[in-house]
């Protein structure tokens, strides 16, 4: 889950890490009282979870309260790489000097936090992998020690940041890999982090992503989530406890089982075809849980078929037929439907949908053939 700016901004804050004074504006008169309380010279920042906000026109700085209400009337009507702007963040204006890189990413090669700094930040860090590697320093943290102040200490000299500013560097990173740490996150960024011309260091800008799979236990986490970037099937999804991925192809996916899930789509692709998503109903569906899932895949208009791919553990399958034939009583369902259904009670399972309108298959690579011959418009 990706976190904007000022949410990143709150949790830096709360961990000791340096970030100017500023609050989030929703109307362009809010975003000028703002101004007034800052002493006027601010920067209007657009709240939208992507890249390119600068250069899309979404970062502007205000020398005045009137200004700031201008810029911020023109960034709340915009759209940037398709996200509509409802929130901006009114930061006082900071004079700075020296601009550095500092994250900690999941080292996934070694299983560890990871920190990576550069001397050259405010700009895109691939841009600086790309062209000048030697500038970003790697360093690894154990995390059963956590981060320690040696290490701290190297990498504020591997970047030449100048001595006078290690003991606040060293603070900023202790922070920010506590941010990171307790927040389960994949990424806690700062770029830039500056050195200001009084000699002060802090965070202009803050991106964090938090795992998903880590929410349960960050209740107070979840509510920050924005739901412009995510896909409206994939919401719908999540009430229902569906582990559910939009794809671009025309093949409907239900399955029980992420690793079957995963062979079912490479399965679809071997014999020509395209799945149009992942999705995974879990082990111990009901009935309303295979419609819920049935509803959403139908709700993409590029679907021609559903391939559905059920082994019965947990899973039972009579369960997922009576969902089926729900479904099907439900909606108007004007496409084909391949079911292959294997375990628990599946015989049961095949005589309740023996009836229907439903095809059924008895291996996975015989429903995986039917369901792209019926998509590429094929007849059995």
């Amino acid at each position: 889950m990706k976190l904007h700016e000022y949410q990143s901004k709150k949790i830096f804050e709360q961990f000791g890490v340096p970030i100017p004074k500023g609050r989030v504006a929703n109307i362009a008169s809010e975003a000028k009282q703002i101004a007034e309380e800052l002493g006027g010279r601010v920067v209007i920042k657009s709240q939208v979870l992507v890249g390119g906000r600068g250069k899309a026109g979404g970062i502007k700085l205000a020398k005045d309260p009137n200004e700031a209400m201008k810029f911020a009337s023109d960034i709340l009507g915009m759209e940037i790489k398709g996200l509509p702007v409802r929130k901006i963040l009114v930061d006082e204006a900071v004079n700075f000097e020296q601009e550095i890189y500092l994250a900690i990413i999941n080292n996934r090669s070694n299983n560890c936090p990871m920190i990576v700094a550069s001397a050259s930040g405010g700009v895109d860090i691939e841009e600086v992998a790309q062209l000048s590697p030697e500038k970003i320093i790697k360093y690894n943290i154990d995390p059963l020690l956590g981060l320690q102040d040696f290490q701290a200490r190297d990498v504020a000299l591997s970047i030449d940041l100048p001595r006078v500013y290690w003991k606040n560097f060293i603070k900023i990173l202790h922070g920010l890999y506590h941010a990171f740490w307790e927040t389960d996150s994949t990424l806690a960024e700062i770029n830039p982090l500056v050195i200001t011309k009084d000699e002060r260091m802090m965070a202009l800008d803050a991106k964090m992503i938090i795992d998903d799979n880590a929410l349960f236990r960050h209740p107070d986490l979840i509510e920050f989530r924005d739901l412009d970037i995510e896909a409206p099937a994939e919401v719908e999804a999540r009430k229902y406890g569906l582990s559910f991925i939009k794809l671009d192809g025309e093949i409907g996916c239900m399955v029980n089982g992420a690793g079957l899930a995963m062979a079912t789509m490479d399965i679809i692709q071997q014999n020509g075809g395209s799945p149009a998503n992942f999705l995974d109903i879990g082990g111990g569906a009901g009935a309303e849980k295979v419609s819920a899932a049935l509803r959403i895949i139908l709700s993409d208009p590029k679907v021609k078929v559903i391939l559905i791919n059920i082994f019965g553990g947990i899973t039972r399958c009579d369960e997922v037929a009576k969902g089926l034939l729900s479904s099907i009583k439900q909606t108007k369902i004007k496409i084909p439907i391949v079911v292959r259904l294997v375990g628990t009670n599946e015989e049961l399972g095949r005589r309740l949908l023996c009836d229907s309108e439903i095809l059924t298959a008895d291996s996975l690579v015989s429903a995986a053939k039917t369901s792209v011959l019926l998509a590429t418009g094929g007849e059995l």
